[in-house]
This record gives structure tokens, sequence and C-alpha cells, in this order.
């Protein structure tokens, strides 16, 4: 089962995107190869939903870690080596010595570049081959699925005719016949394998780069468990592209599935949901998260409402393109999902009125679907009051201090429901009102 997360969430948790700073993704992209970046990539566009492949991929990157191991490959002898093994000869061993002589001689009799580029290509495959077993004798063993990876690629590299080649002086003149011999034995009888070596090397890119990550941030890595269980519970929990980033503790399950968050502007309520849902989804991937400990019931995907703009082209007022997404999201629910279900500021683009009756509907409503998990902020701290006799909604908040007339935030959770009301004093004290009483009106 694929994990279900559409366009508007990813954008909102900024999880993707080469190119985009801040970005989860251009956090982790430290891979030095291209093969590297495309298996990262494909990590990122295809969450995990199953527990013992989530656990056996952190279990992998927790390994690389502790290993604190260097990527030893040199990344241009890789692309010639790839280059070399692309490039066509014939399937045959009487195609490959005719194409191998006749690329001789025109780089003899012209500036073709073939015959050396062959050349270039052999050597490069003995280098990284002789690299590749090399790193494979420092490797501290490991169990499960890699484990056997490893010792998959300890026998590729220890079969008779590839120890033969890597034993080659790699600056000596081969003679034609037998570099026609080695060019049909590594673009054909063992091209498998050496494809096998280099997705091998492909993977060690992306658990060496995301493990360092992970060590110069402090990161851990997240425990999965049996979707039935439906909880999630994070110790420290923060924002992992924010330096200095505040954690939170907290815990959902089947007995208080919804958080009802208030707070005041700039509190930290936005982030504090971005940070959850990253981190889910990191723990998904089975990549590391930001947080002293992690665990959660494993999901079937994942929405929210953070950010919701008007759609012009639709003609999609905010208020309307808020009442979509809210549809959206209780299809989805409907459908018997267990899915985290984020909700940010619901129905701002309408009257107060109409906000705390909507707020209030749809936060009773998503509080039935007991196997999902549900996050709902307001600053309608009215609706809160409502909700109180609902047994498995929490009331928590992010504090809000006063220096004197100043604002100031802690960015911790606290319980309950806020009774900060700050919003008039912030106007007053950016004079705006004296402003408006100062100019003259024409």
């Amino acid at each position: 089962m694929n994990f279900s997360i559409d366009r508007q969430t990813l954008d909102e948790l900024n999880l993707l995107g080469k190119f985009r700073q801040g970005s989860v993704y251009h956090l982790f992209n430290r891979v030095k190869t291209r093969g590297g970046e495309r298996l990262l990539d494909a990590m990122f566009q295809h969450p995990l939903t199953d527990r013992n492949a989530i656990n056996e991929r952190s279990g992998i990157f927790s390994y690389f870690q502790k290993a604190a191991l260097v990527f030893p490959f040199d990344v241009q002898q890789l692309n010639l080596m790839q280059e070399f093994l692309d490039a066509g000869y014939g399937s045959t061993g009487i195609g490959v010595f005719s194409t191998t002589y006749f690329r001789k001689v025109l780089s003899a009799l012209t500036r073709d570049e073939r015959h050396r580029k062959n050349i270039q290509g052999i050597q490069a495959v003995i280098v990284t081959l002789n690299k590749c077993a090399s790193f494979l004798e420092i490797m501290p063993g490991t169990g499960g699925l890699f484990g056997e990876k490893m010792n998959a690629i300890r026998r590729v590299l220890g079969g008779t005719q590839l120890e033969k080649l890597c034993q080659m002086d790699i600056y000596k003149d081969l003679p034609l016949r037998l570099m026609a011999q080695y060019n049909h034995l590594l673009k054909n009888k063992l091209a498998n394998e050496l494809e096998e070596v280099i997705q091998f090397i492909h993977e060690l890119d992306v658990y060496i780069a995301v493990s360092e990550v992970a060590e110069r941030a402090g990161f851990t890595y997240a425990s999965a468990e049996d979707p039935a269980l439906n909880f999630l519970e994070g110790e420290e929990l923060r924002h992992p592209c924010l330096q200095g980033a505040i954690g939170n503790d907290l815990r959902m399950d089947q007995n208080s599935n919804v958080i009802f968050l208030t707070g005041a502007n700039m509190a930290g309520k936005s982030t504090l949901m971005k940070s959850i849902g990253i981190n889910l989804y990191l723990a998904h991937m089975g990549f590391p998260v930001a947080a002293g400990k992690f665990s959660f019931s494993v999901r079937d995907g994942m929405y929210s409402s953070i950010n919701v703009a008007d759609n012009i082209g639709l003609g999609y007022s905010h208020f309307y393109a808020e009442v979509v997404r809210v549809k959206q999201a209780a299809e989805a629910a409907a459908s018997g999902k267990r899915l985290m279900l984020m909700f940010d500021e619901l129905f701002k683009g309408t009257n107060v009125k109409d906000a705390y009756d909507g707020t209030l509907a749809v936060t009773e409503g998503f509080a039935e679907y007991q196997d999902c998990l549900f996050i709902v902020s307001t600053h309608i701290i009215e609706v809160g009051e409502a909700l109180k006799g609902t047994d498995n909604i929490q009331f928590v908040f992010m504090p809000t201090i006063m220096d004197g007339l100043h604002p100031t935030y802690t960015y911790r959770l606290a319980q309950g429901i806020t009774e900060d009301r700050q919003g008039m004093m912030i106007i007053r004290n950016e004079g705006i009102l004296e402003l408006i009483a100062a100019t003259p009106v024409n």
C-alpha cells in the first residue's frame, strides 16, 4: 500500500525540492553520486507503510551512523565505469573483438576517442572494484537484508574472473585480445553483477550521507509499531530544518487522538504542526528524526491544511478553498484509512461566528474517527470550552509571556487552553491607531 499524501501537504511541510532552500530534502541531500541522488529521490517520493521495512531501513541508517564510515569512491571513476558499461560492444565474443579492433585502428588513424575511453573504462572498473573490496573489509558485520546484500557483493568480487582482473596493473598496456576478452566479460557475462555493485555503491552513498546529517544534527531513529496500536509519541520533537529549534513532548493515542491547539500569533502553533508532520513523514521513510525519542503506529497517509490560498483559476475564495480542503480530508478519513490530519486556523477566511461554528463542528466530527490522529489549531478559544465534554480531545497551547508591553514566546507546549489575547496590545505597540488618527482626511 502506498503512503497517501498530496501535493498541498508536501508543499506545506516543505518536504521536497532539490534546489529549495529550507526544504527537508535539501537538508538530507548530501550525496555525491547521481545514482545516490536518484535513490534519495525515490525514498522521498515513496514513504514506507510496512513496519518491518521501516525498522529495517532505520536500522541500516543507525548502523552507518555508529560505524562513522566515509564514502571512499572517486565519483569521476564511478562515472567512467558507468559510461564504459553502457557503451555497446556487441553481445558475442567475436562481435566484441571486432569492435575493439576497429576502434583501436580508428584511434590510430583519426582522432576517434572511443578506444581511449574503453581503456579508461576498464581502469575505472578495476579501481572501483578494488575500493569496494577494501571498503567491505572494514565494514562491521550486520545482519538482516543489508548484511545479505554485503555478502552478495563480496561473492561477486570474490569470483575468479574479477579477482584476476583486479590484480592487473592498470597502467600497463593490454594486448588487444585480452582487452576484447575483458570487454566481453564486463559488458556481457558479468553485466548484471557489475550493475549490482554500482547499485550497492549508490546505496552506500545515501546511507553514509544521511547518517552524517543525523550525527551532526543530533537526530535519532523512530520505532515503527503495528498500525492497530494507533498512537504517536515524541520526546523533544522539533523542526529538523530550524537551527536551535525548541523541542516538545507529546503523545496521541486511541483515547486522546485529537489535539486542540491554541496560542497567539507567532507563538509557534504552525511550526509545531509542521514539526509533527515532517518527523512523521521522515519516520515512514526510515530516516532519522529530529527528536530525543520517537515511536509511532504506521499511518496510511497524511493531510494538512496550513497555508490554504484562494484559487483564482477555479474561482475559489480563500474560505471556499478551506472548505474544499476539509472535504478532501473528510473523504480520506471516511475511507477507513489511518491518517494524520492537521488543520491550522480553520476557516480564517470567513466571519468569526461561522468560523466558530465550523471549527466546532469539524473538530467534533473528526474526533469520531478514532483510527485517525487529528490536530487542529485556532484563535477562537471559545471553541475549546465547547469541546471540553469530548473525552478523546486533549487541550494544549503555546504560551505567550509578557515582557512589559512586549510579548515573548517559550515555544513550549502547556496543558489547557490559552487565555492570551495580545492582538490589540500589539496593534497599539506599533502605533497604528495614532498614525491613523494623525493622517489628515481629504
